[in-house]
């Protein structure tokens, strides 16, 4: 490897404090008051009204300009392929959702027409998700289990379920929760709030659908078997459900296992025979639509429901359900199962679309992309559709088969229509063991992500312990609670490492005016008689303590001690001066006593000033204020002067206004850089003195 040239370089300035700094750029006191900002967001002019319509409904924008030579041929063809997925993971999914398959095409529907007008992101496709199907499947067994619809039949002498009003009652409650969360999500991106997601870090996010796909296949697992256990809610219900499953695994209906191995078998093998072809053909094999076409063909012909026992899904309508009005009664009881709702779903979504916003070359807007997604949600909401968000098994077949704008959302929607309206029926004799078999196929990418955990623990151990917490929160507390808990432990994190930063002492790389960590560097040497500390973290009221105890620590003195001797000096010099003062009156000889004061010489063992490095510092609060303010006062009340560099303009401005400038503290105490406070420091001839009194009897 060449070696590095070093290049000189000179620069002639004066040494800069604060005020110079002021002085020098004509620092402005002027500040637009709150009257003024909300005067100019409320101005309205005509390039002003054209680019809200253009922000606030996108399709205007884009749609007039579409290229057809360009783009329809990749989006008609990924349309359709992404519409005939949305068929079995509709009805999959919405087994998930505790609600009659038919209403997995709807919220397939819908929702899909509402994005494809207010969304910005081109190429994910928004449906139906495992994630939010099982969270509205635990909100709806909660408020509609099986045991508030068990009736009487005469035919058996035995209580059976009531399986029309229960399902209609579970709509009902789907169709609630997917409203309100839909109001949260316009309400959050009305008022710019887009940057909630901030709080999904990444390690969070893969942690908390890696617990919720454990959820979804605990919930399956009695599809699987064909058994009916109970289905738990609250904390640990995983656990019990868990434990019901094995203690009826010896009701196990033969051929619903049948059919669910030769399933998952088939579909696996299919994928991978998929993923094998993938370069040599023009478009993925349908493989979930032929697994539920044949599997329906199967059924049908040996009439597995009837001979075997083998839970089957049954009627499903045609046509589409007029729009209800949401049951505002629920309201209440699903307004916090609404808002986890509604930052899981946006959270996913923002995350993918920028994914896919950086690999093209456009932007997604996270404030309108909340708007899209609440319209979606609540427009649905209406149509007895339940919570939806994006799908990355999906959105990767929408961009792989060649989907360039929201057009082959829109196309997937229309193909899910066709379904809805003529062939939905013909899949009524198809096993819902299949359905379950389709799902867990789907969650094997989730499944990889345990693989997080090697990878976090070699880049950032603090990212890993995020992900498996959240893990287990999810696991243990259901998927609305965990996700609620996790982001707790994840922003303690952030605290705690603002609590406990590093604390260092800083040096200068020889003739530079670079300085770096003395422990870090071997060629970094620290300025003679001056002290230069650093801390990797902002100063606030959790770590103000701390700070202070590290610089005397870092120092090598104990500042304590050194006070309180000084201040018995100061005792004893009070006492002498009076003890003379009536010597003197008693002899009336002044001349006698007499009081000398001394200049004492700088302590070597002290430095002759401590420079505090502020640049990591964003914001001080009232507390690191006065630590400052403590700070200054000790030293200097011993004689090593303190210095304060690369504040902020916004630490500046803390300090003016928390009280920490006063006659004899200006801002000629605040240095631009640490280098200008270490100039300033070497070429003052005469720091603060320490003055002390000595009695001399004559």
């Amino acid at each position: 490897m060449a070696e590095r040239r070093r290049m000189g370089y000179s620069m002639h300035r004066k040494i800069l404090d604060e005020g110079a700094v002021d002085e020098m750029a004509e620092k402005s006191d002027s500040k637009t008051s709150l009257s003024e900002k909300v005067k100019k967001s409320m101005r309205c002019s005509g390039p002003r009204l054209k680019n809200c319509l253009l922000g606030t409904v996108p399709v205007v924008s884009w749609l007039p300009r579409y290229s057809i030579r360009e783009n329809a041929l990749g989006d008609l063809i990924s349309g359709i392929s992404v519409g005939i997925m949305q068929l079995p993971q509709g009805m999959a999914y919405a087994l998930l959702a505790a609600v009659p398959p038919v209403f997995g095409l709807y919220s397939s529907f819908y929702p899909v027409l509402i994005y494809f007008i207010f969304g910005t992101s081109k190429h994910i496709s928004i449906g139906t998700y495992a994630v939010m199907s099982v969270m509205i499947g635990g909100v709806i067994e909660r408020l509609a289990p099986d045991s508030n619809f068990m009736i009487w039949d005469n035919e058996t002498n035995s209580s059976i379920i009531d399986v029309t009003s229960r399902d209609a009652e579970r709509v009902r409650v789907a169709a609630a929760v997917t409203f309100i969360s839909g109001l949260f999500q316009i309400v959050l991106g009305l008022v710019q709030f887009g940057f909630v997601v901030t709080y999904l870090s990444e390690p969070l996010v893969r942690g908390y659908t890696t617990g919720a796909a454990i959820h979804v296949i605990v919930s399956q697992l009695k599809y699987t078997f064909g058994i009916s256990p109970v289905r738990h809610s609250g904390p640990f219900s995983l656990i019990y459900t868990v434990l019901e499953v094995c203690y009826l695994l010896p009701q196990t209906n033969v051929g619903t296992l049948v059919v669910s191995i030769v399933a998952i078998i088939g579909l696996i093998l299919a994928k991978e025979l998929n993923a094998y072809l993938s370069k040599k053909l023009p478009i993925p094999i349908p493989v979930e639509l032929l697994g539920i076409v044949i599997a329906t063909v199967v059924s049908w012909q040996v009439d597995l429901n009837g001979k075997y026992g083998v839970d089957v899904v049954g009627l499903i309508p045609s046509g589409l359900q007029p729009p209800a009005l949401p049951a505002v009664s629920l309201f209440g009881q699903v307004i916090g199962d609404a808002f986890a709702l509604a930052v899981v779903g946006y959270g996913i979504a923002i995350s993918l679309g920028r994914i896919f916003a950086l690999k093209y070359g456009y932007s997604v807007d996270s404030n309108q992309e909340l708007i899209a997604l609440g319209l979606s949600n609540s427009v649905g909401g209406f149509f007895q559709c339940f919570a939806i968000s994006c799908s990355m098994s999906r959105t990767m077949v929408q961009e792989s088969t060649g989907g360039k704008t929201q057009v082959a959302g829109a196309l997937s929607a229309i193909v899910i229509l066709f379904i809805t309206l003529w062939i939905g029926a013909l899949f009524e004799d198809l096993p819902k063991a299949v359905l379950a078999a389709i799902i867990f196929v789907n969650l094997h990418g989730m499944m990889k992500q345990f693989m997080d955990i090697p990878a976090l623990w070699k880049s950032n151990k603090v990212d890993m312990v995020v992900w498996v917490v959240t893990f287990i929160l999810t696991v243990l507390f259901n998927p609305d609670l965990g996700l609620a808990a996790s982001i707790g432990f994840s922003m303690l994190t952030v605290i705690f490492r603002t609590q406990l930063p590093q604390y260092s002492l800083l040096g200068q790389v020889p003739d530079t005016d670079i300085y770096r960590p003395l422990e870090d560097y071997n060629q970094v040497r620290q300025v003679p008689g001056i002290l230069i500390f650093h801390s990797s973290a902002t100063l606030y009221f959790a770590n103000a303590e701390m700070y202070q105890d590290a610089l005397a620590k870092k120092s090598g003195f104990n500042i304590t001690k050194i006070l309180s001797a000084k201040k018995k000096l100061e005792a004893k010099r009070k006492r002498h001066e009076k003890k003379n003062a009536k010597k003197a009156k008693k002899a009336k000889e002044e001349k006698d006593i007499a009081i000398i004061e001394i200049d004492a010489e700088h302590d070597p063992s002290l430095p002759r000033a401590i420079i505090l490095d502020l640049s990591p510092v964003n914001f001080l609060d009232t507390v690191g204020v006065k630590t400052l303010r403590r700070i200054r006062n000790d030293y200097e009340e011993i004689g090593v002067e303190v210095l304060l560099a690369g504040c902020q303009t916004g630490v500046v401005d803390n300090l003016q206004t928390g009280g920490f400038f006063n006659e004899k503290v200006t801002k000629s105490c605040l240095f631009y850089t640490v280098h200008d406070a270490v100039l300033h420091c070497q070429s003052s001839r005469k720091l603060s003195q320490d003055k002390t009194w000595h009695l001399s009897m004559k």
